[in-house]
């Protein structure tokens, strides 16, 4: 299978290159406003050449079976720095796969959405019947990153006769990830790693951490299946708390922390208490999770303090 990447340049997609490179009859094309810093990229993975790396000028005169779209913002403090951006930013590489599409109606596209799609309020997780919440008349800068992937799904859903699957990401984890992100992994990671104490507020909010091995999966599950025109969530075989997150960090990693009634961290899409789907559709595709959040964190964050200790 010949697989076009957009946005090669985001570590999810550099995770997700990495374990493509194990079937070798999956043939890769990356794409990215800085192919040069793939190629080294791909040099200091020791894959010199392994893959083509171009701009997009290169993407429409070529013969794809798929296309995954990862363009768009890989943390917090990315999606405020982006802004208002971030709309013109989606549909500006959402229209080129489309484009691209028309010609070439057998190609699968894949586009990484987000659970932010759903809106702010995430009281309750969200589920097979949730419906999308846009405060309409008092739209904030948090809103911008939802309402962009809101915008290119409505789109997809609308050419229905187009093998297109939307995947939303609600909290993924790889111990490749920038640990200077503003998110609170990564803010416990560095507290480790410095011995400080961590500051965290009294929300003891509940995510899903799907890790590279699942996501993987669901890719894969997603393209080997028969061509549809849908939409999934990503999750595990269960999300986890915050405060029982901080204490099997501090149990296998010697985390020191401390709970204050401010808020702590970035707070870019607006605060989700539980930000985690219950929406199971991805079993339609064969998709099993094989891990559960705390698995994921724990495995993928001893790999990145074993590698930020070498540094």
């Amino acid at each position: 299978m010949r697989i076009a990447i957009l946005g090669a340049s985001s570590q999810i997609a550099r995770d997700l290159i990495f374990s493509f490179s194990r079937t070798p009859e999956t043939h890769l094309h990356l794409f990215s406003r800085r192919p040069g810093e793939v190629t080294k990229w791909l040099a200091d993975e020791g894959w010199p050449g392994r893959y083509p790396s171009d701009d997009y000028s290169a993407f429409s005169d070529q013969d794809f079976d798929a296309i995954i779209n990862f363009v768009g913002s890989g943390n917090p403090s990315q999606t405020q720095a982006l802004g208002n951006s971030i709309l013109d930013l989606t549909q500006e590489y959402d229209t080129l796969a489309l484009s691209y599409l028309n010609s070439h109606p057998q190609c699968r596209y894949i586009f990484l959405s987000s659970g932010a799609a759903y809106g702010s309020s995430f009281d309750e997780p969200a589920g097979e019947n949730s419906k999308a919440s846009v405060a309409i008349n008092g739209l904030q800068e948090q809103d911008w990153y939802a309402v962009a992937k809101l915008y290119a799904e409505c789109r997809h859903r609308s050419l229905k006769d187009l093998p297109i699957v939307d995947i939303r990401v609600f909290n993924y984890f790889s111990h490749t990830q920038d640990i200077s992100a503003r998110y609170l992994i990564m803010d416990i990671l560095r507290a480790i790693l410095s011995g400080e104490t961590l500051t965290v507020s009294t929300d003891n909010i509940i995510r899903d951490y799907i890790g590279p091995s699942d996501f993987y999966q669901l890719v894969s599950g997603t393209l080997d299946a028969s061509p549809s025109n849908d939409v999934i969530d990503c999750y595990t075989c269960a999300p986890v708390d915050k405060m029982s997150l901080l204490a099997a960090m501090q149990e296998h990693f010697g985390l020191k922390y401390e709970i204050s009634a401010t808020p702590a961290g970035i707070n870019a899409t607006g605060l989700k208490k539980n930000y985690y789907s219950l929406n199971k559709r991805a079993e339609k595709f064969g998709y099993r999770p094989a891990n559960n959040s705390l698995e994921n964190v724990i495995r993928e964050a001893r790999l990145a303090l074993q590698a930020a200790s070498k540094v």
